[in-house]
């Protein structure tokens, strides 16, 4: 069984957010532990597992996210860096349908080589900041949204786009009682430096610490910053140590989301049961 370690939403190896990809042969998952166990070891922020589906169905494969310690109910980075497979090894061409716990999620490829995926744009709604996560990001907040059921974490708006690049939050607080994952963003400092916002988010109650770059957080943000800077399409920049970007496009209650992906591991997974 060949296992990949794609770099997502970054057109060079060692940037973006890295994704395990293992493409299934059978036509169901295994059982549930075994994936865990495998997402365990990449020990990567997700790890994506895919199988084909029968022709003439709503969707082409069948598409799960696990965490090293959960799985999730959406992943944009690991979607994309699944579409870059099959792809690149030419075992689909043109539109993939992945039906997922999100619903079914397209995915096509653009004359450039990016990859765009139709997600659901997550529903924001105006929350007061849990004690526990303003005391954890010791920072100015803004403003503050949950992101719906799909995403399920805390959209926190910071003061400048320095705030969020030198943001240390306490993660054990995050992921605590009264802690959540966190979206931290602002607007970008220099409207002309490729970018129109900036993002880095926190998952610790999932064994993520930070993830470099997150789609799904886009089908927030893109809902968030397109009405304040008057335009659908923006670009996101996300990360710290690992950056990468994510073009967002706001299309009502779906959100387009495009980026580059390169393979930088190809291999072999030995254990199989």
């Amino acid at each position: 069984m060949r296992i990949r370690i794609v770099d997502a939403f970054s057109a060079r190896p060692f940037a973006g957010n890295p994704a395990g990809v293992v493409l299934l042969d059978s036509g169901t998952f295994p059982d549930t532990a075994w994936l865990q166990q495998v997402a365990t070891e990449v020990n990567l922020s997700e790890t994506a597992f895919a199988h084909p589906l029968p022709e003439g169905g709503d969707a082409d494969w069948a598409l799960r996210w696990l965490t090293p310690s959960a799985e999730v109910n959406m992943c944009g980075h690991a979607t994309l860096a699944t579409a870059h497979v099959l792809h690149t090894t030419g075992t689909a061409t043109g539109t993939v349908r992945f039906a997922t716990r999100s619903g079914v999620l397209i995915t096509a490829v653009g004359d450039d080589g990016a990859i765009t995926m139709d997600f659901p744009t997550a529903p924001l709604t105006p929350v007061e900041v849990p004690p526990a996560v303003a005391a954890a990001l010791d920072t100015e907040i803004l403003s503050a949204h949950d992101t719906g059921p799909h995403v399920g974490e805390l959209l926190v708006e910071l003061a400048d786009e320095r705030s969020v690049r030198t943001l240390s939050p306490d993660l054990k607080a995050l992921a605590g009682p009264g802690g959540r994952g966190v979206i931290a963003t602002a607007r970008a400092e220099h409207p002309d430096g490729g970018y129109d916002f900036v993002s880095r988010c926190f998952f610790p109650a999932v064994g993520i610490d930070e993830d470099p770059v997150t789609g799904s957080a886009h089908t927030a943000l893109a809902p968030f910053w397109s009405p304040r800077l008057g335009r659908d399409a923006l670009v996101g920049r996300q990360g710290a140590d690992r950056t990468g970007f994510v073009r967002t496009e706001l299309r009502g209650d779906r959100t387009l989301l495009t980026g580059s992906a390169v393979t930088v591991i190809d291999g072999e997974l030995l254990a199989t049961s």
